[in-house]
């Protein structure tokens, strides 16, 4: 009995500390895109999310070099959006921000950056998740 306690208690602190870390997500992603001024391309903030993607050019998001920037490189935010034209469904890169040559950026704006499109790809993947479980009711219903 006490293992099946000690289990509900486990995944009710992991449910807790989910809804806490994406509200604290989405409240500094508005924040960043606020300081970042990205409502000049975007308008209203909740627009960002119709973005398929966001990334970056002239700074690294991978993992081993995450916020390296190429010298000689210029720094932008880049969403990505898929339109209709002709018939086929294509993708659209649109430049967010454009911040010039990555070198020149400074530190602190230059984390606000990444930080910035991390954000939102963890976002956006919560809302994934979202959509897949609002999917899934339509078969647990059934059974």
């Amino acid at each position: 009995m006490s293992s099946k306690l000690d289990r509900l208690k486990a995944l009710a602190d992991e449910l807790t500390s989910y809804e806490v870390e994406r509200k604290r997500n989405i409240k500094r992603l508005k924040e960043l895109f606020d300081t970042l001024e990205l409502e000049k391309k975007c308008g209203e903030f909740s627009t960002i999310f119709e973005f398929k993607a966001i990334n970056l050019s002239g700074i690294s998001l991978t993992k081993e070099s995450l916020g390296f920037v190429s010298e000689g490189k210029y720094a932008q935010i880049i969403g990505i959006k898929y339109v209709e034209k002709d018939g086929k469904r294509r993708a659209q890169n649109i430049n967010l921000r454009y911040f010039g040559r990555v070198e020149n950026l400074d530190v602190e704006l230059k984390d606000m950056i990444v930080e910035f499109v991390l954000r939102w790809r963890l976002e956006k993947s919560y809302r994934g998740v979202d959509h897949y479980r609002e999917l899934m009711k339509k078969f647990e219903s059934k059974y």
